[in-house]
């Protein structure tokens, strides 16, 4: 990769992630201002950031359109939408589309229960925590475990809530677990209000391609009650794995 190439990537990540003037970028970067400037003016130019009245620096106009073209490319999201739009109506909560993104997860569908008035700060394009989210564990548990072990590895664990896994091996049992019984919990572990169950989208080839979670406030379902929400959660996801080619393999019978 060209190391202008290299420089207007990263650059893009640390206006997306709030740095916002030249001399922010520029210290950022470890590099002189007019190095920066150059390579803002061309992203300005080119849709891909703006400059505010005040010199600030965000996200164009067209690094948005490019976004929506990518998560319309998404052959699951497309195929999972009105099967999912069905289990939000049925279970009448939050539900969310998951792909793995590297070592995160990030959110392609979000579809909120049509009347409610808690609303999950959650959107779609925003990335997540793979140890401390159900549909992160879901993701993990469809990696195969050498593979898996490496990335767990790797990872940051931070504790975002007292119940968060913050170990290696203690998020490498929970996803055993995860795969063994087909569907994965998160309880408060993420955020301390909100508990969510997900299970994962299998491909014509029985790898996951994606994981679907029904989120819950425990303003609005203790935690047993959310755990209700399994049956009609695999029912959703088998019907979205069938759509998207998986076949479940059949024992052959005696002869």
């Amino acid at each position: 990769m060209s190391q202008s190439v290299a420089r207007a990537l990263s650059l893009l990540d640390r206006v997306a992630a709030g740095t916002s003037t030249l001399t922010e970028l520029a210290e950022a970067e470890g590099v002189h201002k007019s190095t920066v400037l150059r390579v803002l003016r061309v992203l300005e130019d080119e849709g891909y950031v703006h400059r505010d009245g005040e010199h600030r620096y965000a996200l164009g106009a067209h690094l948005f359109r490019l976004a929506q073209q990518a998560l319309d490319s998404v052959d699951v999201r497309a195929l999972a939408a009105a099967r999912l739009r069905r289990l939000r109506d049925e279970t009448g909560q939050t539900v969310h589309l998951a792909v793995l993104d590297g070592a995160a997860v990030t959110y392609v569908d979000k579809l909120e229960p049509r009347e409610t008035a808690v609303r999950m700060s959650s959107r779609i394009g925003q990335r997540a925590a793979l140890h401390c989210t159900a549909v992160g564990k879901v993701l993990l548990a469809g990696i195969v475990p050498g593979e898996r072990a490496d990335l767990v590895a790797g990872l940051d664990l931070p504790a975002l809530t007292p119940r968060t896994l913050t170990t290696a091996s203690a998020l490498l049992a929970e996803v055993a677990l995860v795969e063994r019984r087909g569907w994965a919990e998160d309880h408060a572990e993420n955020e301390t209000y909100i508990n969510c169950v997900a299970a994962p989208v299998l491909g014509p080839d029985g790898r996951t391609l994606a994981a679907v979670s029904v989120s819950v406030p425990d303003v609005l379902l203790p935690r047993e009650r959310v755990l209700d929400l399994v049956p009609p959660l695999l029912s959703a996801t088998a019907d979205v794995s069938r759509d998207c080619g998986y076949r479940p393999h059949l024992p052959e019978e005696p002869s």
